[in-house]
This record gives C-alpha cells, structure tokens and sequence, in this order.
C-alpha cells in the first residue's frame, strides 16, 4: 500500500486494527501507551511522535518501508547511501 500523508497512514492502521478486531485499547496496552493516545493518533496524526508510531506498528505486527517516490518496493532496494538492500530476511 502507498502511503503519502500521516492521515493515510493513520487510516491505514485504524483499517488493520478493525480488521484484527482490536480495539484501542488492546492496542495501547500491549505497548504500553494510553488508549486516548491511539485515538489521538487515529484522529489528528500530525502531531504523533514517531516513537509512538512505531510502538502502535510492533502492536499490529506492522513494520515500515522507506522507499524512492515512484520506485514501488522491488525484490530489492537501495538503501539511502545506495547500496543494495533484499527485501527478503534472511
């Protein structure tokens, strides 16, 4: 999925949590944040520290890729001093 702002990505993370059938709750207790927290992020990410982006990423077994505009994610990628990366763990 191509995300391009911090709405889709919060939107993106609201449909997964729905999806898991998880509330906010759930979510925030399995990192240790606040639920009111979650619900911030889901309404208003913009002001979402990154720290707590990743914590609400590990909850819903998510992780994030970074990735030249317009590139897509290839079997491989290079990495920002341009060396090459796989994209299978190994």
């Amino acid at each position: 999925m191509k995300i391009t702002s911090a709405k889709q990505l919060a939107n993106a993370l609201q449909d997964t949590r729905k999806t898991k059938a998880l509330s906010q709750t759930d979510v925030a207790k399995q990192v240790g944040i606040r639920q009111d927290t979650v619900s911030k992020f889901e309404l208003n990410p913009d002001s979402t520290k990154l720290d707590t982006l990743f914590k609400m990423l590990a909850a819903l077994n998510l992780e994030l890729h970074v990735a030249p505009r317009g590139k897509g994610l290839p079997s491989e990628i290079e990495d920002v001093k341009g060396h090459v990366a796989w994209k299978e763990e190994w």
